[in-house]
């Protein structure tokens, strides 16, 4: 997950949200030392670098194992060029070292 350099708290703005209590324990849970604000700040800032197209690619090409071809279902964005992927357009999905799979647009494997 894309990590943002550490603002001052007294640079920031106030911001109110309502949580289900069972989600900001997970929330809780899941930050452990790092605090779940500050999780929170990480979820919505990697987000809103997906949705605008300045997100960094997921994975370098020696983190993929296998890939198998698919067809996109949704709107996805390549882990290795950031490039889209439009909802019933070809597309691979990579397997990668850590066992998950990523879709990857079907020239990001070439040489």
């Amino acid at each position: 997950m894309y990590t943002i350099n550490r603002t001052a708290t007294t640079d920031m703005e106030v911001t109110s949200i309502r949580l289900e209590r069972e989600l900001k324990e997970k929330l809780k849970d899941l930050a452990g030392n790092q605090g779940y604000q500050a999780l929170i700040r990480d979820v919505l800032w990697n987000y809103v670098q997906q949705k605008s197209g300045e997100a960094p690619s997921l994975c370098s090409r020696s983190d993929i194992l296998a890939s198998v071809e698919a067809i996109a279902h949704k709107e996805e964005r390549c882990a290795l060029t950031g490039e889209w992927i439009r909802p019933q357009e070809a597309m691979l999905l990579g397997l990668t070292t850590d066992g998950t799979m990523v879709p990857l647009s079907l020239d990001s494997l070439d040489d």
